[in-house]
């Protein structure tokens, strides 16, 4: 039998250890997504909706989300917030956007940018230990999501290519949503993995929105380019986005939001229903509205806040509305499954978002006005 001394040494040379690895060391077992297709979960979700609790929550959510997919006029918004891609969710992004089940998504700059678009360019996401001694990672130039790696310096690559993108277009100001598309055009030349959420978009015509763009790894490269070019130099213009996301809104007859976490996301697609109105048009409420969240409702913060709030805003209708309380890499995978393999989404037609926004918004006549309510009555 050990001594407590023996186990005390074993302890410090354990920490000692701990304090000096190699990078090769620690980045060495790679985060995989998973594939919704391998698993038909719907007699699982089915069997869930006889539960209670979150159980039936997420199984009433899955119903909802295949709802939306079944109604023909239906658009569908995705919103994207927290490290999903780095979790290993990026291939049921993928599948929604490559099989017609998203129409838009509006997310936030990291999982676009630093994770999807960094993966593309042919970098990994590692399985990490979040007792791992922080400063050691700092010094290997490690960043550290939880019980995730991330190299920092394959993470510059991804900036310094953002600035590049940047540098090779016109200087004018560009919604979050054309500098995207412009990042899946280059990932069609030179991508290295083409299981990509900003590459499928682009294939399919699917936007992308990041309302606060500058808070990735694109914000570093924008900044590198415009202080390299003060005065010709493009730029993000947020009130672009706000507008092209609402011209979505005021194109279809019903919509509805698919929404993972919370934050500006979430704000932003809802707040669609405001600007339509604000600009003379009859839009009407979100008809569905699903959220993925595991933040408090208590503190009245937009993560937590529930999708019946949202109706009090006018923002959200009631009744085919859902909050889950659970963790996204859980609960995405079994709503995503349900609705892949229920198979609804093989007679949607692609909406084409992309080729939409090029096109001015025409301002409403008093009798479009009154076909819209008329279509939605």
């Amino acid at each position: 039998m050990k001594s407590i001394a023996s186990n005390a040494f074993e302890a410090r040379d354990d920490e000692a250890k701990n304090m000096n690895p190699k990078k090769s060391d620690l980045l060495v077992d790679v985060v995989e997504h998973i594939d919704i297709k391998k698993h038909n979960v719907v007699p699982l979700v089915e069997a869930m909706s006889k539960m209670a609790f979150s159980a039936r929550d997420l199984a009433r959510a899955a119903d909802i989300y295949d709802a939306m997919l079944r109604e023909e006029d239906c658009a569908i918004i995705l919103c994207l917030a927290g490290s999903l891609i780095s979790a290993g969710l990026k291939n049921v992004i993928v599948d929604l956007v490559r099989n017609n089940m998203v129409d838009a998504i509006v997310s936030t700059g990291a999982i676009i940018v630093d994770q999807d678009f960094f993966e593309a360019l042919g970098f990994k996401h590692y399985k990490g230990d979040i007792f791992m001694n922080d400063d050691v990672l700092r010094r290997l130039a490690i960043d550290r999501i939880y019980d995730t790696y991330i190299d920092e310096d394959q993470l510059r690559v991804c900036d310094a290519t953002c600035g590049e993108i940047a540098d090779s277009l016109e200087p004018r100001p560009y919604s979050s949503r054309e500098f995207i598309r412009e990042m899946g055009r280059y990932l069609t030349r030179n991508g290295k993995n083409r299981e990509s959420v900003v590459l499928a978009a682009f294939e399919q015509e699917v936007p992308i929105f990041c309302p606060a763009f500058s808070d990735c790894s694109a914000g570093f490269g924008l900044i590198h380019h415009q202080y390299e070019n003060p005065d010709k130099h493009l730029s993000i213009d947020s009130a672009k986005d706000f507008l092209e996301l609402t011209k979505i809104k005021i194109a279809s007859k019903q919509s509805g939001l698919f929404m993972i976490g919370g934050g500006v996301p979430k704000n932003f697609a809802q707040d669609t229903v405001v600007a339509g109105d604000y600009l003379g048009f009859d839009v009407g409420m979100h008809k569905y509205a699903v959220q993925i969240t595991v933040a408090d409702v208590r503190d009245g913060a937009l993560s937590g806040s529930t999708l019946k709030e949202a109706n009090s805003w006018g923002k959200v209708d009631q009744g085919a509305e859902q909050m889950v309380y659970a963790e996204a890499t859980i609960a995405l995978p079994l709503i995503a499954g349900y609705a892949w393999h229920k198979g609804s989404w093989k007679n949607r037609q692609a909406r084409n978002y992309s080729k939409l926004l090029e096109e001015p918004v025409k301002k409403p006549a008093s009798s479009e006005k009154r076909e819209l309510a008329e279509a939605r009555s």
